[in-house]
């Protein structure tokens, strides 16, 4: 266990309003014309409430309701709460994806942090990207930070039936396609898949990403699940607003419960409850803030032999809701710790371990929190397949992939990017059938760029019509986590700069095998080599602003898709005064 700090000490704050030098005169006068009482500034805890809110950003929308319960918090515990806003990055917003603008949050985070008077740091997110940018930027500062997000979305029914944020808009998407849904319906339909404040409902990314930040032990136990709008989420945020003004006394940093231990408890955690494949990048990339050396093979080692017992969709039937009802994530955790699959003395920010906080929890529903013998699948890990057509690796998610199609050898049917995929995809001349495997090239961390959640194509109607709602799908693209199906996904190195995919041709024969986690295009090693030799980018390179850094400096989605000037930059230097 962490030995606390001494306190009381001189904080960091102290360099802004600690004195009476004229500098400090000007940084904490201009501060009292919002009305703050001069014994404010006596050296206790400065908090600084990194808040994704935006009107842009609907997961995040009632963020500015709990960020007031956060100040409630540190403000009981004797801390001084000032809200910041930072950089929201929209899932369903931004153009061309929200996944370009994740390391750009997290380098305006990291500067807000930097850059001002902050001892400690909420970081209150939602929306897929918010919850890893604010970790990444938190990380590479390493003041203690904790995360409180904002909950997802209570249940979604139309006409009976529970409908999934995302989930279900895939699913009536090709439900229309295949002409067994009108587009009224559709439209009707799309009243009832976000009814209340909150993320999405699923098991998506947002609701991975929660879990994962509480897996890592940098949220308080059972924060993931409780809904946005249940009174038990507003009392988790102010918790979380006094807990943080502790950790600041004790100078408890992300880099002591950011562990590898932490993470690998994190990657089981993801098998388990059927996480977001969006969890291998962004976990990969807030490894590399803290300086963890974390791999695709430490993804494949620690998921591959465990089961996924949270039936949620898009893996299940349920939603968050009732995920919370049955006990949250703390449940999971106990399982995986009574299977002997959790490193049990990991520190959490409550400054206990994680086996201290959910040993005694129940399990009030094992129809959403499944016994490891009805597990949906009993190996849910995140699958890592290798091969000539992905050299650095290319990832799966088992448990929303069609058990057939798992060993599988079709004819590629290639897209050489999104908009040829469009604008061939409904054609009933193009020669494609249930066999055939659809490759999309040009949509990894550079060639969209961004690395959109296009991976998930879906399927052409002629196939629809016939009842076949699955296919192999191979792309360097990613895919939301709340869709489903054999889909092959991060294909590295990505077609854009020149990996085996951008030479696939239409004919070529693929192999799938994911028990031996092999992914292989069957040309000879001379042909590969020789198309490799040829090929030529096809691609619009930006020219100026953020996407012109992106392209310029973002890495594989192997090693986690952050910029490569970005990684291993911890420490919380305080920079010079310029008055």
């Amino acid at each position: 266990m962490k030995k606390k700090a001494e306190w009381p000490r001189k904080l960091r704050s102290q360099e802004w309003y600690g004195g009476t030098s004229r500098d400090v005169i000007y940084h904490r006068g201009w501060l009292k014309n919002q009305g703050y009482p001069h014994d404010l500034f006596d050296g206790r805890p400065v908090i600084g409430i990194l808040n994704t809110w935006s009107d842009m950003t609907p997961c995040n929308g009632h963020l500015r309701e709990l960020a007031e319960k956060v100040k409630a918090g540190v403000w009981e515990a004797g801390g001084f709460p000032l809200e910041v806003p930072v950089f929201s990055a929209s899932e369903n917003t931004f153009r061309p994806t929200a996944m370009m603008y994740r390391n750009l949050a997290a380098l305006a985070v990291e500067e807000a942090i930097r850059g001002q008077p902050m001892d400690g740091c909420v970081l209150l997110v939602g929306c897929d990207k918010t919850t890893p940018s604010l970790i990444m930027g938190a990380a590479s500062c390493d003041l203690p930070s904790i995360v409180v997000t904002g909950g997802p979305m209570l249940n979604g029914y139309f006409r009976g039936e529970r409908v999934g944020s995302g989930t279900h808009l895939w699913k009536f998407s090709e439900m229309v396609k295949a002409g067994e849904m009108t587009q009224a319906e559709f439209l009707e339909a799309e009243a009832s898949m976000s009814r209340s404040s909150g993320t999405c409902n699923t098991m998506g990314t947002a609701s991975t990403m929660a879990s994962m930040a509480e897996a890592l032990g940098m949220a308080l136990s059972g924060n993931a699940a409780i809904p946005g709008v249940d009174s038990r989420r507003k009392v988790m945020a102010q918790l979380t607003g006094r807990r943080i003004v502790q950790m600041v006394k004790d100078d408890l940093k992300p880099s002591e419960i950011m562990t590898k231990q932490a993470f690998e408890n994190a990657i089981r955690t993801n098998a388990a409850i059927g996480g977001s494949t969006n969890a291998v990048i962004h976990l990969l990339a807030i490894a590399g803030r803290v300086g963890i050396d974390l791999s695709l093979d430490d993804w494949d080692r620690c998921g591959r032999d465990v089961p996924t017992i949270v039936n949620l969709m898009p893996s299940g039937k349920y939603l968050m809701e009732e995920f919370f009802y049955a006990g949250g994530l703390p449940v999971v955790l106990k399982r995986l710790g009574e299977a002997g699959l959790l490193h049990k003395d990991a520190l959490t920010v409550s400054g206990e371990t994680v086996w201290d906080e959910v040993k005694d929890v129940v399990n009030w529903n094992e129809d959403v929190i499944l016994p490891a013998e009805k597990a949906l699948t009993a190996s849910g890990g995140i699958v890592v397949l290798r091969g000539n057509l992905a050299p650095k690796g290319a990832v799966l998610k088992p448990s929303a992939a069609s058990p057939h199609l798992l060993v599988h050898r079709g004819r590629a049917v290639v897209f050489e990017d999104i908009d040829d995929y469009k604008a061939k995809i409904n054609d009933d001349n193009l020669d494609i059938d249930e066999t055939c495997i659809m490759v999309m090239k040009n949509c990894g961390p550079k060639g969209y760029p961004g690395m959109a959640e296009v991976g998930n194509m879906g399927l052409p109607p002629k196939v629809l019509k016939k009842g076949i709602l699955d296919m192999v799908r191979i792309s360097d693209a990613r895919m939301s986590g709340t869709a489903y199906g054999t889909v092959v996904l991060h294909t590295s190195p990505e077609a854009a700069v020149g990996g085996p995919l951008a030479v696939v041709k239409n004919g070529d024969m693929i192999e799938l095998d994911v028990p031996n986690r092999r992914l292989h295009l069957d040309i000879s090693d001379e042909e590969l080599a020789r198309r490799l030799a040829e090929w030529q980018p096809n691609h619009d390179l930006p020219t100026s602003g953020y996407a012109f850094l992106h392209q310029q400096h973002v890495e594989g989605a192997d090693t986690g898709a952050d910029l490569d000037f970005l990684k291993g930059c911890r420490g919380n230097a305080v920079g010079k005064d310029s008055h």
